[in-house]
């Protein structure tokens, strides 16, 4: 048998050694999470987060009990359904889920958090309204969206002037300047973010062709069903 392509070894190498449990699929498309100020109350910070990819909403909704469990296949494959957000939607589980993993202080102080009722949750996401004690100038905002199933999840981010970052496992709180925020063309990139943004193109192209393998073989489950 010919010897597999380096690329396809590390790829390989990298999906086994996360736990059967966690079941998640870190691999595709990051999570985005967009920071934004309002210009009306200088005390509130919007957020607003996408899944990467609608089988990590059903990944999400099997650890949050919403979903059963047979829903994640032996082999790892996610049995998605167009039905799944609406149900993570509907729940209370998820608001209480997205106010634990996304969160936003002034300083020492925590800011209150809102989840408004989710719409299109796959499409358009989740958004969050944070009401801090006082007016805000710069927050720090944390994310750990999806890490407690893989700490392989990442979730790019946008913030006011063009400002980025990467959220990650280890990298997951990032200052944001909402009064005075860069212009575009110095868009501020964070602590290895650029770095981070290059690693995740490269990670999704690799794993592109075992992502199609794991679609394949559950179109050929369910048609032999």
């Amino acid at each position: 048998m010919a010897a597999l392509p380096l690329a396809a070894l590390a790829v390989t190498a990298s999906v086994a050694a996360f736990p059967a449990p966690a079941a998640a699929h870190p691999f595709g498309d990051p999570q985005t999470v967009e920071v934004t100020a309002d210009d009306q109350r200088p005390e509130a910070v919007h957020v607003r987060w996408r899944v990467g990819g609608p089988d990590d909403l059903t990944v999400l909704g099997v650890s949050l009990g919403l979903l059963p469990h047979d829903r994640i296949l032996l082999d790892g494959a996610v049995d998605y359904r167009i039905t799944d957000p609406a149900v993570i939607a509907s729940s209370k589980q998820f608001p209480t889920y997205l106010l634990q993993r996304i969160t936003v202080a002034d300083g020492a102080q925590p800011c209150a958090g809102t989840v408004a009722p989710p719409k299109a949750l796959a499409r358009v996401g989740a958004s969050i309204d944070y009401t801090c004690p006082g007016p805000v100038e710069r927050v720090t905002v944390a994310v750990r969206m999806l890490t407690d199933l893989n700490p392989a999840y990442r979730a790019m981010a946008t913030g006011p002037g063009g400002q980025r970052a990467v959220y990650g496992s280890g990298e997951d709180t990032h200052d944001w300047t909402l009064v005075g925020a860069p212009a575009a063309g110095s868009t501020h990139l964070g602590r290895s973010a650029a770095v981070q943004i290059t690693a995740l193109a490269g990670g999704a192209l690799l794993v592109t062709g075992a992502a199609l393998v794991a679609a394949r073989r559950l179109r050929r489950r369910k048609a032999g069903a």
